[in-house]
């Protein structure tokens, strides 16, 4: 199996690649590659594993020896899906890899957020507990989680390992319909449409992907339906949210605050509403969730596995 890859800079350097190397047998391997970089590097190979880099139909045309892309990601927003097909290549991307780190990001944001850590933190730095006139700091709002209503939108592998971390604080759970979803009860939890959702949770966290259907589900009305102490996690797709709606919502008060892992531009050459410095109770991370090396090395093991079924023609 003739293999490239084009981006392994995207798994970091601490992630061992040799089961990849054993499937493949003649893996060449790049960094990273720029766009006017793909074609002369992917022509006369059978097999292309990307994270982030972009395949076109002219890629397909151009490389009639191209028959399987490893995407070492969920996501395949940057493979132009439809000329794949058509061409009879096909499409493999990684699923149940980040459960543990992701639920594990979500819940720090949730937990920062809810009792204003950082908040406090920068007071302490900048001398203001020192100067209290009593023995604590009680100037930002804590939310206790405990009774408190989680909403998941998105009740997939992340979702769930949410669900189970959640639970442990005592958190109620509800789970978001999507356009076309059936309400109803789902593994003992209800499940509601987004607009009867909204009014009811704590904590909304999004583990959804993003489509046509979902891009900007969360807009300037659905925040104002939210509760003005909920919190919005976003650890899922950069564009599930209108981010300028956000910025206004949370600087107007409208809802609580506010923990994103995703931008809709990353990384964020072009700024964002959400990097302005004047927007309260905002963590803003650098899409890092799913970064543990624990998680990256199982990304490794099972794109491997995934090449051993084509090679065998499982």
């Amino acid at each position: 199996m003739k293999a490239v890859f084009l981006d392994a800079n995207t798994l970091g350097d601490d992630v061992d690649l040799a089961s990849i190397k054993a499937v493949t047998g003649d893996l060449v391997q790049y960094g990273k590659t720029a766009p006017a970089q793909v074609l002369e590097r992917i022509q006369g190979f059978e097999t292309v594993i990307v994270n982030k880099v972009v395949l076109t139909r002219e890629h397909f045309e151009a490389c009639p020896e191209l028959k399987t892309i490893a995407v070492v990601a969920t996501g395949i927003n940057n493979i132009d899906k439809a000329a794949a097909r058509e061409h009879g290549i096909q499409v493999l991307n990684v699923t149940n890899y980040g459960r543990s780190t992701v639920a594990q990001h979500t819940m720090a944001l949730i937990l920062a957020l809810a009792t204003r850590l950082l908040d406090y933190d920068r007071d302490v730095r900048a001398g203001r507990w020192g100067k209290s006139d009593m023995f604590c700091l009680m100037d930002h709002p804590i939310m206790e989680l405990e009774g408190r209503t989680l909403g998941i939108f998105g009740y997939g592998d992340l979702g769930r390992g949410v669900i189970e971390r959640a639970e442990a604080f005592g958190m109620k759970v509800l789970l978001g319909a999507r356009p076309g979803q059936a309400a109803g009860e789902v593994d003992g939890y209800p499940r509601v449409p987004l607009d009867e959702l909204l009014p009811q949770v704590d904590v909304l966290s999004l583990h959804c992907l993003l489509t046509d259907d979902t891009r900007n589900m969360i807009g300037a009305s659905e925040l104002k339906r939210m509760k003005n102490d909920a919190l919005l996690i976003n650890t899922s797709r950069g564009g599930l949210v209108d981010e300028q709606a956000l910025a206004d919502a949370l600087r107007a008060g409208e809802i609580g605050g506010a923990g994103f892992d995703v931008l809709t531009e990353e990384p964020p050459r072009n700024g964002n509403p959400l990097l302005a410095d004047d927007i309260p109770n905002l963590i803003i991370t650098p899409h890092s969730a799913w970064a543990s090396r624990e998680a990256r090395q199982r990304i490794v093991e099972i794109t491997a596995e995934n090449l051993a079924g084509v090679a065998s023609g499982a």
